[in-house]
């Protein structure tokens, strides 16, 4: 692992609103949904959806997600990401005043600041919280440093 690529990682999630969330659906099939996004401590990444959505129907039956987040608008050759293993799950009603903190202690201007009243009870929305067990950088293989002619991935912890 390398601080250089730590922060690259860092750099990637501060800079993107959007995740792409993989779920599988109970006919075993991938599902991909992208998702503004939010984070605590470049580890647990909070969206919010209806509980109704295919991809928060996959997660109740199947935690278990992959995530990646990336700037689309890279030129060839110059894509960043960030790739996460995690397991993702609704925040319990009990637990919505101190995850509301977390994930709305930095949010994008025009984003919505959620309140633990506007994600229960009778509320069509809920908090999902997705905790990463990995994290993997993508390395352009024409990286000066850490390229190697064909583009991969390093494990970082950011």
């Amino acid at each position: 692992m390398s601080d250089d690529l730590d922060e690259m990682a860092r750099s990637v999630i501060d800079r993107n609103r959007y995740l792409t969330l993989g779920t599988i659906g109970p006919d075993g099939r991938p599902r991909v949904s992208p998702v503004y996004f939010t984070h605590a401590g470049y580890r647990e990444f909070f969206w919010v959806s209806s509980p109704a959505a295919r991809h928060s129907r996959n997660v109740a039956e199947r935690p278990d997600v992959a995530i990646v987040i990336f700037d689309s608008t890279a030129a060839i050759g110059q894509g960043r990401a960030v790739y996460v293993d995690a397991t993702a799950a609704v925040v319990p009603d009990d637990e919505l005043p101190r995850r509301c903190a977390q994930a709305y202690t930095d949010v994008a201007r025009g984003a919505v600041r959620f309140t633990p009243e506007d994600l229960s009870g009778a509320a069509e929305l809920r908090l999902y919280v997705a905790t990463a067990g990995a994290v993997d950088v993508h390395i352009p293989g024409g990286h000066p440093v850490h390229g190697t002619g064909i583009d991969s991935r390093r494990a970082v912890n950011p």
